[in-house]
């Protein structure tokens, strides 16, 4: 601290003196504020005394009532001008320090992106771009291997799996298909066999020519003379 301070004190900034300035004013509104309650309830206790005095019949004591209710009024309003005024004041000095905190700012700012302009490198900026879009290529590959070597091992075994339960789906069917049609084919293949043998007699009796008779043709023709008698 050096003499000068000392003696007239420190030397105040201007958002110094803006924000002291704007206590004052905040504290003058508190103070007005405070009056002009006061006011009002001295107002609610005049009107209610006018109204005892006129009911008692003290005309005067109503005249000097009233007077004073007046001028109370009076003083009411003149607070609510002064308040007025100083909430003006006050918002102005507001605006004029908000508008300093922005130039403060802006000029913090702009120091900062001219010291960061000054320093950065954009050789070096496009190198770690490049180095960056090739090691990113790099893991997107390696990545897109593991998911292909994840997918096989996951799916190792289902393709044997589901030939299994495709060929259990068709037993079944088989099983229902032959329990449906089990007698029908075995009776078939019974009926089949004499026809073929009878086919083979025949075709092999033609063949002969003058063969001998067969015993059991000879018995049947024996049945149909004996009906015809």
């Amino acid at each position: 601290m050096n003499v000068l301070e000392w003696a007239f004190g420190k030397r105040m900034t201007p958002a110094e003196r803006l924000r002291k300035n704007q206590r004052l004013l905040d504290k003058a509104i508190r103070e007005l504020d405070q009056q002009r309650v006061k006011l009002e309830k001295q107002e609610k206790t005049l009107v209610s005394q006018i109204r005892q005095s006129a009911q008692k019949g003290q005309m005067g004591a109503c005249k000097i009532q009233a007077k004073d209710l007046v001028r109370t009024r009076r003083y009411i309003e003149k607070f609510y001008s002064m308040r007025s005024q100083l909430q003006k004041i006050s918002l102005r000095l507001q605006t004029y320090r908000t508008n300093e905190q922005m130039m403060q700012a802006m000029k913090g700012a702009t120091m900062a992106l001219g010291s960061m302009n000054r320093t950065m490198n954009l050789p070096s900026l496009q190198r770690i771009a490049m180095e960056f879009e090739r090691e990113n290529d790099i893991m997107e590959q390696r990545q897109e291997m593991m998911d292909d070597a994840i997918d096989d091992a996951m799916d190792m075994g289902l393709e044997e799996e589901g030939d299994e339960v495709v060929e259990q789906v068709l037993e079944e069917i088989g099983v229902d298909l032959s329990q449906a049609m089990g007698e029908t084919p075995s009776g078939l293949q019974v009926a089949a066999v004499p026809e073929n043998k009878v086919a083979q007699a025949v075709g092999g009796g033609g063949g002969g020519g003058g063969g001998g008779a067969d015993p059991g043709d000879d018995d049947l023709q024996a049945r149909l003379d004996s009906l015809r008698r």
